[in-house]
């Protein structure tokens, strides 16, 4: 099975991340921050990655440093557990709905990290969490496990629901990356023999 496990300690947070990439969309998550737990909730079932986090940060600062570090670790993650990458589809590409919300992704995990952030949140808050935090989240994400990620909400009105569409259309879309193809399970997915 693929399968990683990070642990992550700096003066500002200590995190600790365990994943499965073969699972069943299972997670147990704690990160004092609720509603990044809810989306990271909804990654794991729609990505079915078995996630299981502990996360302790400065959170009398802000939530800035804890966000940034678990998509650090995720990626770090995500990356450790797809090890050679034999094998895998490599791109995925998800369309989401969310109410009156529909957001796209699309990435390749090509050891490239790039994110493309077309997304315009028009409220700062959410519960209690900083909007402009979720693009630091997955640019930690991708620079950490080297992913080339575009993600674009193509239209939608509620903050809500523009961010965890962008939750679920990644994990749809990394879901569909990360599958084995049986007919070259044995070989990279790059005319350059590696990624």
């Amino acid at each position: 099975m693929r399968c990683a496990k990070i642990t992550r300690n700096t003066k500002e947070t200590s995190v600790k991340i365990n994943i499965n990439l073969d699972g069943k969309g299972k997670s147990k998550l704690k990160s004092g921050i609720g509603f990044l737990d809810h989306m990271l909730e909804l990654f794991s079932k729609h990505s079915l990655i078995d996630i299981n986090l502990n996360a302790k940060g400065d959170l009398h600062v802000d939530k800035h440093h804890t966000t940034e570090d678990i998509g650090i670790v995720l990626g770090q993650a995500i990356n450790k557990a797809l090890g050679r990458k034999l094998g895998i589809k490599r791109y995925g590409t998800s369309y989401t709905p969310m109410d009156e919300t529909l957001t796209r992704v699309s990435l390749d995990i090509s050891n490239r990290p790039y994110l493309v952030w077309r997304v315009n949140l028009k409220i700062e808050k959410v519960g209690d969490m900083d909007t402009e935090l979720f693009k630091e989240w997955f640019q930690a994400v991708v620079q950490n496990s080297g992913i080339t990620m575009h993600i674009e909400n193509i239209y939608g009105d509620n903050s809500h629901h523009i961010i965890e569409s962008c939750f679920k259309s990644f994990a749809q879309a990394l879901k569909k990356a990360i599958e084995i193809d049986k007919r070259v399970k044995k070989q990279i997915p790059s005319t350059k023999g590696q990624l």
